[in-house]
C-alpha cells in the first residue's frame, strides 16, 4: 500500500490573523475531519501539499497525516488557492479507513486508432473523467480502454470497461463513453435562395 506522508502540527490559534502569520512563516492552516474524529486544526507545509498533489494520483493520493505523535490516513477534500499566485493557502483533509469505500473521480482515456477512424470516421469521447467507488488504496491512476476494434457506428459503454478488482464506476452500465461517427456534409439552409440562372443570350 503506497501512501504519502504529510507532517503536520496541531494548530491552537484560529482566525484570519493567525492564518496570515502562518503564511508569512511559510506554512498554511489545515483541518482534519471525518467519521470517528473531532475536527482537528493543523498546520502544514504548502510545499508538502503541492508535492503530494502533483503525483500520478493527483487529488486521489492516499495520505498519512502525522501530528502530535499520531497518524491518520486521509485524502484531500478541498484546497483553497491564492487567486493570483495559485499557491495553496488552506487545505481540508478527510479521514478515511482502509477497509471502507470512498468515492473519487479518475481520468478516462482511450488508446489505439479505431477501425472506423481509419475509414474516415471521427472518434467522439463523451467523458474525460469517471466517478468510481472503492477502498482508498484501490483508486486507479486512470481508466483506459482500447478503441482499436471500434467501427463506424460502434460505441463503448461503461459495461465494456475492464476495471481493477474492487473498483466500480458509478454510472449506468449502458452509458456511452466513446463512439465512432461519420461526419456528414451540412445540409443547405432552409429558405436559401437558389443559385442564379444563367442570363439569356442577347439577340
Amino acid at each position: 500500500m503506497a501512501t504519502t506522508t504529510v507532517q503536520a502540527e496541531v494548530r491552537k490559534e484560529r482566525g484570519k490573523g493567525p492564518a496570515r502569520r502562518l503564511r508569512n512563516e511559510g506554512k498554511i492552516p489545515a483541518v482534519l475531519y471525518g467519521q470517528g474524529i473531532e475536527p482537528t486544526p493543523l498546520t502544514v507545509s504548502p510545499k508538502d501539499i503541492k508535492k503530494a498533489l502533483t503525483g500520478e494520483k493527483g487529488r486521489n493520493v492516499l495520505l498519512d497525516v502525522q501530528f502530535g505523535g499520531r497518524s491518520e490516513h486521509a485524502m484531500v477534500r478541498e484546497v483553497a488557492v491564492d487567486p493570483v499566485s495559485r499557491e495553496p493557502i488552506h487545505v481540508d483533509f478527510y479521514r478515511v479507513s482502509l477497509d471502507q469505500q470512498v468515492e473519487a473521480v479518475v481520468p478516462f482515456a482511450t488508446r489505439g486508432r479505431a477501425v472506423g477512424v481509419q475509414k474516415g470516421g471521427k472518434l467522439g469521447v463523451t467523458y474525460r473523467t469517471l466517478p468510481v467507488r472503492c477502498t482508498p488504496e484501490r483508486i486507479p491512476t486512470k481508466i483506459e480502454i482500447d478503441v482499436s476494434a471500434l467501427d463506424l457506428g460502434g460505441h463503448i459503454a461503461v459495461q465494456d470497461l475492464q476495471l481493477p478488482e474492487g473498483v466500480v464506476v458509478t454510472m449506468r452500465p449502458q452509458q456511452t463513453l466513446a463512439h465512432v461517427f461519420e461526419e456528414r456534409a451540412p445540409k443547405p439552409e432552409e429558405g436559401a435562395a437558389p443559385a442564379a440562372a444563367a442570363a439569356p443570350a442577347k439577340k
